[in-house]
């Protein structure tokens, strides 16, 4: 991953990293409220050595071996021998190991100075025990010093600064402790973060996704939370955002092959909840704004949604048409003041595979093809079903319609495959749902104004606005609300 990936994953990602540095400071607070105080005492001593010639050789000479004293002396202050007298002469209830965990001794460097701190928990007595450790020990380097009993020590230590009282604990300091756990949480959350990323396998640009399937991506459509409400967001907002998306969906499918348009297309999905019929249906009516003849045949009679979406009767509809129930013209419903047609459900069958694979059902699109210029169907999702497949194969081809994020690269490659395998062609595909605001939003990020004039009661004019209007004027504007869509998820 580059610096720039790794940016827009941690900002993507910026509810981990907020409550992985909330809990590693969470923590710290609780170890600085739970540790107990710890107080350091601090004395140093001199070491010298005893001058029997009053010259600078000697002197440079007795400097150089106060320090090599001093350097082995650090070993010897928490030693046993100093330990047990500190305790005798305190009468403290402690082992000598207790003790020497406690005090820490070091040479000044280039000097003949050794500093000793000892810890405690209670000030006064880290004080006390420094002072003891420091006046034992002087006393231990004049007897181990000492050539004789008789014989007086060449070496001495010298308490130069004496221990006091310490007012401020060493431990914890609540400062460092909570900056160090806001460090090792952002840390953390950032590692936590970019192995999400790494493993999450949806697709979530349009470059991915037609690497993973080697056709084109006509359109990014944003995610519009109103859509459960408001699915035909092209009629209610014809200049947002997301309804100038599917017009880029309605242009660029012109341009697919233009020596063989499609004109019968298949729009389906890989899994449900990826938007397929919500699409579907915006698509039937840019086509229809532009003034193109288009038929919508609701091809999935499993759950059949257009209806609902769309406001009209799905009692009578594609089945009842295969099963010669009724003749096409009859189960065959104008929509609204444009030149758009739709061919609902019907009843479900029981054998749904069967009717769409007939005969009857390739009989039908031949008759559809004579009376329009465009022929969408609402197929089911490819991995759940076979109707999706069968449908391509008897139409021009199929959109895949990919939901960003939710829809994985191994589902597409198995949608992608089933439509193959009946040597179906896939036109190309759209990703669905993509986010509006943030590091990973492909939508425009404005409104068009085109042909919109409003006049002095305040209501507004829509004409042909980008492509979007139509002659009538039922391109736009909240007063075409959908009928009979209110409530209704999109699929």
């Amino acid at each position: 991953m580059e610096l720039r990936e790794y940016l827009r994953t941690i900002r993507k990602q910026w509810l981990i990293l907020t409550i992985c540095a909330a809990l590693a400071v969470a923590a710290a607070a609780i170890l600085v409220l739970r540790t107990t105080p710890v107080y350091a005492a601090k004395t140093t001593l001199f070491v010298s050595v005893t001058q029997t010639e009053d010259s600078a050789a000697s002197a440079y000479q007795g400097g150089l071996f106060s320090q090599q004293r001093a350097k082995s002396y650090t070993d010897l202050v928490s030693g046993e021998s100093v330990t047990t007298a500190v305790i005798q002469d305190l009468n403290l209830q402690m082992k000598p190991s207790e003790l020497a965990a406690k005090v820490k001794a070091k040479v000044v460097p280039d000097t003949v100075l050794l500093d000793i701190t000892v810890t405690d928990t209670d000030p006064r007595r880290a004080q006390a025990l420094a002072a003891a450790v420091s006046s034992q020990f002087a006393k231990f380097v004049t007897e181990l010093e000492r050539p004789s009993p008789d014989s007086p020590s060449p070496i001495k230590a010298t308490v130069i600064d004496a221990p006091e009282v310490p007012t401020s604990p060493i431990a914890p300091t609540p400062t460092r402790t909570l900056g160090l756990g806001l460090v090792l949480g952002l840390a953390f959350g950032v590692a936590i973060a970019v192995l999400r990323e790494s493993l999450d396998n949806s697709i979530k640009t349009p470059d991915v996704l037609s690497a993973r399937t080697g056709a084109p991506t006509l359109a990014v459509i944003a995610h519009d939370q109103e859509a459960a409400t408001n699915p035909l967001v092209v009629q209610i907002e014809p200049r947002s955002p997301r309804a100038e998306a599917f017009r880029q969906l309605r242009t660029n499918l012109q341009f697919i092959d233009v020596d063989r348009s499609p004109k019968t297309i298949v729009l389906t999905s890989s899994v449900p909840s990826e938007g397929k019929t919500t699409t579907t249906c915006n698509l039937a009516l840019t086509l229809a704004q532009a003034g193109q003849r288009v038929i919508l045949v609701e091809g999935d009679v499993r759950r059949p949604r257009v209806g609902e979406y769309l406001g009209i009767e799905s009692a009578v509809g594609l089945t009842s048409v295969l099963i010669g129930r009724v003749d096409p013209e009859d189960a065959i419903q104008p929509w609204g003041d444009i030149p758009l047609e739709v061919l609902a459900s019907g009843p479900i069958p029981p054998n749904p595979s069967e009717l769409l694979q007939s005969r009857a059902m390739q009989l039908l699109l031949k008759e559809l093809d004579k009376r329009a210029d465009v022929i969408l169907i609402d197929a089911p999702p490819l991995l759940p079903v076979t109707d999706a497949a069968l449908l391509a194969r008897q139409a021009d081809g199929a959109v895949l319609i990919v939901r960003h994020g939710k829809t994985t690269g191994d589902q597409v490659e198995q949608a992608i495959g089933n439509l193959a395998k009946v040597d179906a062609r896939l036109l190309g595909t759209v990703l669905n749902m993509a986010p509006a605001k943030g590091p990973e939003a492909y939508t425009y990020g404005y409104g068009y104004g085109y042909g919109v004039e409003e006049n002095q009661n305040g209501a507004r004019d829509n004409g042909a606005s980008g492509g979007g209007g139509n002659s009538n004027g039922t391109g736009g504007g909240r007063r075409r609300a959908h009928r009979g869509g209110e409530g209704i998820a999109a699929l």
